[in-house]
């Protein structure tokens, strides 16, 4: 019998945080935190309205997460130099390193995942994957990995 796409994405989703869950741990980090350091990331002087537009979090969760990310010394919020009332976020050196070892992380997890596919499989299955997150209204985080885009 065939499982549901649901269990599928369910125990790659574990396997994954369990994968990440010890070095993020070592660098201060949730897997949640962990999308917002990537974004700025890969886009230094964002708003915080856009971060959690493209995240698709509420602003609350957002503003607290950001807090955390401050506080911990992995991004800075600094005045919008265009408007004074805004702000706009930037990685700090410990926030960079945070990203450049999670997109490492991620992409040494995918070569292990897809291990076992051919190259055309896997090729394959990432379309697949990036159409049913699109789908979904996924797909704004792209996660870059030793010259090889991932969604996340």
């Amino acid at each position: 019998m065939m499982q549901s796409l649901a269990y599928h994405v369910s125990v790659l989703r574990k396997d994954f945080s369990n994968y990440c869950g010890e070095k993020l741990e070592e660098m201060g980090l949730t897997p949640g935190l962990l999308y917002f350091v990537t974004y700025v990331a890969r886009h230094p002087g964002c708003s915080p309205k856009e971060l959690a537009q493209t995240l698709k979090m509420d602003n609350g969760h957002t503003a607290r997460s950001i807090t955390k990310l401050a506080e911990g010394g992995f991004l800075v919020q600094e005045p919008n130099p265009r408007d004074k009332r805004a702000h706009v976020l930037r990685l700090t050196p410990k926030g960079e390193t945070a990203a450049r070892e999670s997109r490492e992380l991620f992409y040494r997890w995918d070569q292990e995942v897809t291990a076992v596919l051919t190259p055309e499989q896997r090729e394959q299955l990432m379309s697949l994957m990036a159409a049913l997150s699109a789908s979904r209204g996924g797909g704004g985080l792209t996660i870059p990995g030793e010259g090889k885009e991932s969604q996340a």
